[in-house]
């Protein structure tokens, strides 16, 4: 999300829109050398402040093996059980191609990219895991990240600048990444490219699909 997704979310939690973060691991092997469950505890208070930052209230993070999700029926199901209790009218999710636009996906991103599209479906059939709750069917899928975005939310220097700081609060981990651009660079880069394609300013661009 703080790749520049979290700059349109500042611009919707200053309108009043309630937004809600779900991760599906703690992100414990993704420093090199270190504890795992120190890790663990670190990138869990740093998603937190990087929440805070930009206005998001609720975070849940699931208990899968960082770096070893795999596309299952427990993944599908347990996303699904999320989106029924939370009852969002949108879905916001990652790209889960093989090849994106920055290069080559990550395998966790691929996956996790991938089972919230199918959990989002899945949520909204009563016949599917009815031990979740009742069903809920969200009304529209965003994909950040996509190579051929149809929506964009417009947005001002400020909300940029909370999406910059919530990208730089995960400290323990780019501090692993001396050679890492900055929240400024990332995600400023990623408003003007946005604000182009639209015709404005500064903008995060999507690809919208309706559910």
């Amino acid at each position: 999300m703080e790749y520049g997704a979290s700059a349109a979310v500042a611009k919707w939690a200053e309108d009043g829109v309630e937004v809600a973060y779900l991760l599906l691991t703690h992100g414990e092997h993704g420093i090199a050398g270190g504890d795992p469950q120190q890790v663990r505890e670190t990138r869990s208070q740093e998603q937190r402040r990087a929440c805070d930052i930009v206005g998001a209230g609720e975070l849940e993070m699931l208990d899968f093996t960082d770096g070893l999700l795999e596309h299952t029926l427990e993944l599908r199901q347990a996303i699904a059980a999320k989106i029924r209790e939370f009852r969002p009218t949108v879905v916001l999710t990652q790209d889960w191609s093989v090849i994106v636009p920055w290069g080559v996906n990550q395998a966790d991103h691929r996956v996790a990219g991938l089972a919230a599209v199918d959990a989002a479906r899945d949520a909204g059939n009563e016949f599917l895991y009815p031990e979740a709750g009742p069903r809920h069917q969200t009304n529209t899928l965003l994909v950040h990240g996509a190579a051929s975005p149809n929506v964009a939310v417009e947005v001002e220097q400020r909300h940029v600048d909370k999406g910059a700081a919530s990208l730089d609060a995960h400290e323990a981990y780019f501090a692993a990444l001396p050679d890492h651009p900055s929240g400024d660079e990332i995600v400023g880069q990623a408003a003007k490219d946005g604000g182009e394609a639209l015709g404005v300013p500064l903008a995060i661009v999507f690809a919208s699909f309706p559910l």
